[in-house]
């Protein structure tokens, strides 16, 4: 067995972290969902999920990782002697496996995107970038397909090249430019006329709009925003070396993840406003509104191309650490598999991510359950598979882990942190999971 990969710092296993944790999650996710389940509401109740739900699950998975540090289908067996536990690592593996289906067509949105204003500005067009038309680019089946593929097929080179090689060095630089382009585009949004109903939109909680069903989705966008349930997370903090302090690494992750979900909702829902949109648009939300904030600046054609740039890393990064676990399961940390494997599973992920694509061109017409087969291949992942995998997680580290073992891992507690900690994943955060999920049946 060749040695596992390795980060060769906690900067760049926290910032690759993030980079997973954030993605498409809080920049394209969260403002379309907090569209259709009332601004402000639904930001407090993803608050709430993320700091007390997500982050004591997210330093779970940390610890976990640094634990077994084996690959996420083994790593339960290795940990509890008990192999039909790995059953929870299969979970992680077929989550992120459909969500790589469909988080690949939002890749290749945006892929479409960066070439159409790429086109704007070698050819000195003046059209705005508003005449990019978002309905016009998702209803083109082969258009749709083939920018998927280069997604795809840019997240299997990376996952080929190994963590060390390719994303951590690309994280350290791409991460923090892409917070500066957000701030910018914050500032202009805000400047607009008519701006202001959008940020009391987004920033006045309204009891009224608190729905169950808005909770739900609250708690699966905190679980899909920090990739918890998957354990995509433990593959990463497998990589991590002893020196790692899971606390400080996890709350700068979830802090990032909710600067980034903030600043993207102070980007797009005062632009809503100022150029009457509605904010229930759905998944296409962004890509209708943001154009119109880059056409009212200077150069805008040149910033928004930059900023799509960034806005691909940040998939990547995501896409990056959905394919790494397929890989890392299947190569057994022997790296000599890892270009094959990277091969095939790409492939079979392009095969099973057509239909997701067609959704909204040629099987459009297709509706059951949470709608379109986007819809639920969504549905199937943040609201059932996730809290699935964060439940037997929490079952195996709450009752079968020994709790020394976790305190040592845990690493220094200056702010005694750990007790609460661990009867929170012992006794709390079960119930509240288990009561949850059964209430959306229901």
């Amino acid at each position: 067995m060749n040695k596992q990969s390795q980060w060769k710092s906690s900067t760049g296993f926290i910032l690759a972290s993030a980079g997973s944790a954030i993605g498409l999650g809080a920049m394209w996710k969260f403002p379309y969902m907090a569209g259709i389940y009332g601004g402000g509401a639904f930001l407090l109740m993803f608050l709430v999920f993320t700091i007390f739900v997500g982050l004591p699950l997210l330093m779970m998975e940390f610890t976990v990782g640094k634990m077994g540090k084996t690959y996420t289908t083994k790593i339960y067996e290795k940990l509890t002697k008990k192999k039909w536990l790995n059953i929870i690592g299969w979970n992680g593996n077929l989550a992120v496996f459909i969500l790589f289906g469909f988080y690949s067509v939002i890749g290749g949105w945006i892929i479409i995107y960066i070439l159409n204003v790429a086109f704007q500005i070698v050819t000195f067009s003046d059209n705005t970038l508003g005449s990019i038309k978002f309905e016009s680019i998702i209803g083109n089946p082969w258009l749709t397909i083939t920018g998927q593929g280069i997604f795809i097929l840019l997240t299997m080179i990376i996952v080929m090249m190994g963590v060390e090689k390719g994303l951590e060095k690309a994280s350290k630089f791409m991460m923090p430019l892409l917070f500066i382009f957000l701030i910018i585009i914050v500032i202009k949004s805000l400047s607009l006329e008519g701006s202001i109903e959008g940020l009391k939109y987004i920033l006045q909680p309204r009891l009224k709009d608190i729905s169950m069903e808005g909770v739900l989705f609250a708690l699966g966008q905190s679980f899909f925003t920090l990739s918890l349930g998957t354990t995509g997370m433990i593959t990463y903090a497998s990589y991590a070396s002893k020196e790692m302090t899971i606390k400080t690494s996890a709350v700068s992750i979830v802090g990032m993840n909710i600067l980034v979900s903030i600043l993207a909702g102070l980007a797009i829902f005062p632009a809503i406003a100022a150029f009457g949109y509605n904010p229930t648009e759905g998944p296409g939300l962004l890509f209708k509104v943001l154009p119109q904030v880059f056409d009212q600046m200077a150069y805008g054609q040149g910033f928004y191309f930059i900023f799509l740039i960034l806005f691909l890393f940040a998939a990547l990064t995501s896409s990056i650490s959905l394919l790494e676990l397929n890989v890392s399961n299947f190569t057994k940390n022997d790296n000599s598999k890892r270009k094959a494997i990277a091969i095939y599973a790409s492939i079979l992920v392009f095969i099973i991510s057509i239909p997701a694509t067609l959704s909204f061109s040629s099987l459009s017409g297709i509706q059951f359950g949470a709608g379109t087969i986007f819809d639920n291949m969504d549905f199937l992942v943040s609201n059932i598979l996730m809290p699935l995998g964060a439940l037997g997680t929490t079952l195996v580290v709450g009752q079968l882990l020994d709790k020394n073992d976790l305190k040592t891992h845990f690493g220094t507690d200056r702010f005694k942190l750990f007790m609460p900690w661990y009867y929170l994943i012992k006794f709390i955060l079960p119930v509240v999971i288990v009561l949850i999920f059964v209430a959306q049946f229901i």
